[in-house]
């Protein structure tokens, strides 16, 4: 490798991490990026001419590929073209975005949505845009990291309680002066733990210390309520989060993400947030999609029973088995391993036996806390969630894991 400077920090982390790649490569333990070539029904995939398992997938309800959402996309093609005129301040919205952001205002349950080009760049934006110096901002210790981000780009006081730990929390609120703004974030479901936040006490300290809540609904939205709403039908609550963030590429098989709320708030970010002002509109097949599939998640509300059902039939079958699964109590399902190089062998296992499961490590999560971040979604038939069961059981026991 070429530098012009052999020496200076940004080489040496450049050559740490292509000498990590190299050596996780060389042991036949790099599992990333893998090429897909095919979706498959039943939760399955082609990768590399083989049929595996997917159990690392956000598809949550099984929606990638539904022929509605196939022909909303094809027809949003045919009458609009590939692509946009650019940003919809400047170029102009196309009917699609607008009867997007309705379905997600109804969905939700909120006066008015607004949509930008992708989750991470909503959080990062939306976060920024409301708060700045002077502000405080309280973060749970597990968020996403496009949270984190967005808080400090904020330039707002960043302040973390403990994860899920309510007395942590109102510590920290009583910390801030009263005349202060102040927003408490956190994930409705926690990316790489699958639990969920104590909603109904976070609104309680939110109402008594008076500060906005944000609530990053990436991967709840289709998959708790009910009617997949989302974690307020979950907790039998009705618009009391301030803020409600979700994407649109996890559950729903888009990509972007969303801000629905009350329509003031909706009109501010219209004029005020960057990723909105400067990113390029949605294409409108994606558009089409997401709305499409908002619509289904109501008009098939099996689809969320059957998550249901698999979820704690992974779950349990895998604590059963021995393996700390820590609190989840969602289609997230944490597979503790302890060290890196267990979580990297206990994948490798797991592939070669045609389950695509991926290892999440330090720094991501503390090193001893290494793990498969697994999934299960409403397209697995439980024949086959046993099967994946059985190598991933098999594959603890071989490497010490479990007994």
């Amino acid at each position: 490798m070429d530098f012009h400077n052999t020496d200076d920090a940004v080489t040496k982390r450049i050559r740490a991490m292509v000498d990590r790649v190299a050596g996780l490569k060389e042991n036949d333990l790099y599992f990333y990026n893998q090429p897909i070539t095919e979706m498959l029904p039943g939760g399955k995939v082609l990768v590399n001419g083989r049929i595996m398992g997917m159990y690392a997938s956000y598809s949550y309800l099984g929606l990638i590929g539904h022929p509605r959402i196939n022909k909303a996309a094809k027809d949003a093609i045919d009458q609009y073209g590939s692509g946009t005129h650019g940003v919809r301040t400047l170029a102009g919205s196309l009917r699609v975005h607008n009867e997007l952001e309705e379905t997600i205002a109804s969905f939700k349950h909120t006066e008015d949505a607004v949509t930008y080009s992708s989750g991470y760049a909503t959080n990062l934006s939306v976060i920024s845009t409301l708060m700045g110096r002077g502000d405080y901002v309280i973060s749970d210790k597990l968020n996403h990291a496009s949270i984190v981000d967005g808080c400090l780009m904020s330039g707002a006081e960043f302040r973390r309680f403990k994860h899920n730990d309510m007395e942590d929390l109102e510590r920290r609120l009583q910390q801030i002066p009263a005349d202060r703004s102040k927003m408490v974030m956190a994930d409705s479901v926690f990316s790489m733990d699958g639990d969920i936040i104590d909603l109904p006490k976070v609104v309680e300290l939110c109402r008594k210390y008076n500060a906005w809540l944000m609530i990053d609904e990436a991967h709840s939205t289709g998959v708790l309520g009910k009617t997949g709403r989302g974690i307020e039908e979950h907790f039998g609550m009705d618009d009391v989060i301030d803020i409600k963030m979700g994407t649109l590429s996890k559950t729903i098989p888009s990509v972007g993400g969303y801000v629905a709320g009350k329509k003031e708030i909706i009109t501010y970010l219209r004029h005020a947030s960057r990723a909105y002002i400067f990113s390029a509109a949605l294409p409108p097949a994606q558009a089409a999609a997401a709305n499409e599939a908002f619509k289904i998640i109501l008009d098939e509300p099996e689809r969320i029973e059957k998550l249901n059902a698999n979820s704690k039939q992974f779950i349990n079958g895998l604590k059963g088995a021995g393996f700390n699964t820590l609190q989840t109590e969602t289609a997230i399902v944490p597979v503790i391993c302890g060290s890196d190089e267990l979580a990297f062998k206990m994948t490798r296992l797991c592939q070669h036996q045609d389950q695509f499961v991926l290892p999440v490590i330090s720094p991501a999560v503390p090193e001893d806390l290494a793990r498969l971040r697994a999934t299960v979604t409403a397209a697995h038939d439980p024949a086959d969630i046993e099967v994946a069961m059985d190598v991933i059981i098999r594959a603890g026991q071989e490497l010490g894991v479990i007994q």
